[in-house]
């Protein structure tokens, strides 16, 4: 059931001057994510990425190198491709701002906007960063020549300029974010943006005469000398790729229904492009979505700490779609997340493995033992009605999550059929309903958990599409638009068939799989220790990693008290705690124990916790520390003193 309803998804172009980090790969995988749902849907849909080529930042790269602008912008934009071809990325094109195609585009624009009279010649004085190569204003300044957005100096740059009237499109734009409060997403970011705007927006200056990398002006205005400031360039990608100013049967997807972006160009596009739009007289996109920053371990990545992570890497040693999963479902949309290796472990032995995986392998083994791999669903409605109702209102609100940028709640949300399937297991207990001779309840159960994972490897087909087609192939079924139809939106079953064996979706990892790099400085009393962190010789004995004493005692371990707990909104794992570990002032410690203690559990009991651990933010709340605990199959419980001890006390 194809759907004529154009879905038009861009992500921002990417800059050539390095190659692709966890950054870059985060917005293409949600960019790819929201493509893959809409052609499920039955969308026509259009998916748009590529690489930003021109500006003088390329141009003194290139010639640092030997290299000429284009051989330099060449070799960067082919490794982006690459990147995203392996990553299986479903882009329909990847854009270039050197093609031919595009900066034809960009001088029909840059023409029309000079004819309506939004563009004049004057001369320009002002800051200007090479590394961001933006303008600002003194009163944007850092300490009088920081750049606001990376910190580095500043130059002086005076020349002969070409204006947009961007001025005068700030009443328009207040009114386009008043009349439409999810035209930026998330909403905070919209806030931020009318905040800039209100305070006066000044002409802004779009072309260069000391550089000569970049798109020329158009013939008609007969000036050689200048080319086009790279914002303007860049941003008319999106409508150049859709054959803007030459042939534009492609513009039947404007406007964009969702732009990714980094939160750090979010100006660009929020101020800048939609002006420009304006000025162009074509509708402005729905959605322009900017999401936040990844850390790792808690830090900025940076290449001077050798802790920036490579998105191949991780892919490669953890599987993509685990990967994916993690980046999609760890922090929600427009904040920073962190990137561990231990948080990834976490999800894919946790969510992945214990929920997804398992339940996979216990419908294969019941299937296999009681019915010879033969499943049918006829009598499902009969005896498990209830359940099919339940994850029927789980997946009626995935779609607005979805198109609302809040994948995280989407995953949050899919996650509860398989607790419905799992907990059904345990509630109606098949190997009870044979041994009883119900044998036709049982078959119901066992169709039941195959319907249920049916339709969660439908809905997890956008995030995870190699570990999705596994399913549907051991449930003899295609992923597509169809089943999508028949098994989410007409909430009919499987039709009879055999259940193929497939190897476990998601084996146990122990231990960290990359071996990462870097230098952490902890402070120990009254002196400095820096320690290299990379993955220690195991002791042949026991598989346990040896350290010396030293590193041992860098971990400041206290007693404290629960003087207050509460349950994290929207969170099925966290508790936010307040703890008295003897300074005066409680820290706040959020701790994934919610499954096993109740907020009143806890309250004046005490704790053991690492009291200098690395604050760290979990779904938006500050944590100052971690308790300690044992896990086993009996459950989790916390480490406790044998006796009351103050609170502040060391454990040594």
């Amino acid at each position: 059931m194809t759907c004529h309803k154009p879905v038009y998804i861009t992500t921002p172009i990417y800059y050539v001057n390095d190659i692709a980090h966890i950054g870059h790969a985060y917005t293409t995988i949600i960019a790819d994510t929201i493509a893959r749902y809409s052609r499920l849907l039955g969308y026509d849909t259009y998916f748009l990425t590529g690489t930003d080529e021109h500006g003088q930042k390329i141009e003194e790269a290139a010639l640092s190198r030997g290299e000429t602008p284009k051989a330099y912008a060449d070799k960067i934009s082919a490794t982006f491709k690459n990147l995203w071809d392996e990553f299986e990325i479903s882009y329909d094109s990847f854009i270039r701002t050197t093609d031919e195609k595009h900066k034809k585009g960009v001088q029909y624009a840059f023409s029309k906007m000079h004819d309506n009279g939004d563009i004049y010649k004057d001369v320009y004085k002002g800051h200007y960063c090479v590394s961001c190569e933006a303008f600002f204003t003194k009163i944007q300044l850092v300490d009088e020549s920081g750049c606001p957005e990376c910190g580095k100096a500043t130059s002086i740059v005076e020349e002969e300029s070409y204006f947009f009237k961007l001025s005068k499109y700030q009443d328009k734009l207040l009114a386009w974010y008043n009349e439409n409060p999810d035209c930026i997403l998330p909403k905070s970011k919209r806030n931020e943006v009318i905040r800039f705007v209100e305070g006066g927006l000044e002409d802004l200056s779009i072309t260069r005469t000391s550089f000569d990398w970049g798109v020329k002006l158009p013939t008609n205005l007969n000036d050689p000398k200048h080319v086009m400031y790279v914002w303007l360039d860049a941003l008319m990608n999106y409508l150049t790729a859709l054959g803007y100013g030459d042939d534009e049967a492609g513009m039947k997807y404007w406007p964009a229904n969702v732009q990714l972006i980094g939160k750090d160009i979010l100006r660009f596009h929020a101020i800048y492009w939609p002006a420009f739009l304006m000025s162009l007289d074509l509708p402005l996109p729905k959605h322009i979505a900017a999401h936040g920053w990844w850390t790792r371990d808690g830090e900025k990545m940076s290449k001077s700490k050798g802790n920036v992570v490579n998105p191949k890497e991780v892919a490669d040693a953890y599987g993509l779609d685990n990967f994916r999963y993690f980046m999609l479902r760890e922090v929600p949309f427009g904040g920073d997340g962190d990137f561990s290796q231990k948080a990834l472990i976490d999800r894919i032995n946790n969510d992945l493995g214990n929920d997804l995986g398992n339940l996979l392998n216990r419908l294969i083994g019941m299937s296999e033992k009681y019915f010879e791999c033969n499943i049918d669903s006829s009598r499902v409605l009969e005896f498990y009605n209830d359940e099919l109702v339940e994850v029927k209102q789980s997946l009626i609100k995935l779609e607005p999550m979805m198109f609302d940028m809040q994948i995280h709640r989407y995953l949050e949300e899919l996650w509860r059929p398989l607790s419905v399937a799992n907990r059904a297991i345990d509630k109606y207990q098949p190997w009870v309903l044979m041994k009883d001779g119900k044998t036709d309840e049982a078959m119901a159960l066992v169709a039941l958990i195959a319907n249920i994972l049916a339709r969660v490897a439908i809905m997890l087909y956008p995030i995870m599409p190699k570990t999705t087609q596994t399913i549907s192939d051991a449930l003899n079924f295609e992923i597509d638009n169809e089943s999508f139809v028949k098994l989410i939106r007409d909430d009919e079953l499987l039709n009879k068939f055999t259940i193929s064996k497939v190897p476990p979706l998601f084996p146990r990892i122990e231990e960290s799989l990359l071996e990462i790099v870097e230098t952490t400085t902890v402070e120990n009393t009254n002196k400095k220790v820096t320690i290299n962190n990379v993955k220690t010789e195991s002791n042949d004995n026991d598989g346990v990693a040896l350290i010396g004493i030293d590193q041992f005692f860098l971990t400041s371990l206290k007693i404290g008290t629960v003087i207050e707990a509460a349950e994290v909104p929207k969170s099925d794992r966290l508790l936010i705690l307040q703890v008295d570990i003897g300074e005066g002032k409680p820290r706040q410690i959020v701790a994934g124990i919610k499954e096993f203690y109740a907020p009143t559990d806890l309250i004046n009991t005490q704790v053991c916790v690492v009291a200098n651990l690395k604050p760290a933010k979990l779904m938006g709340n500050h944590s100052e520390g971690m308790l300690l605990a044992a896990k086993d199959e009996n459950g989790l419980h916390l480490i406790r003193p044998e006796a009351p001890k103050m609170n502040g006390t060391p454990i040594r």
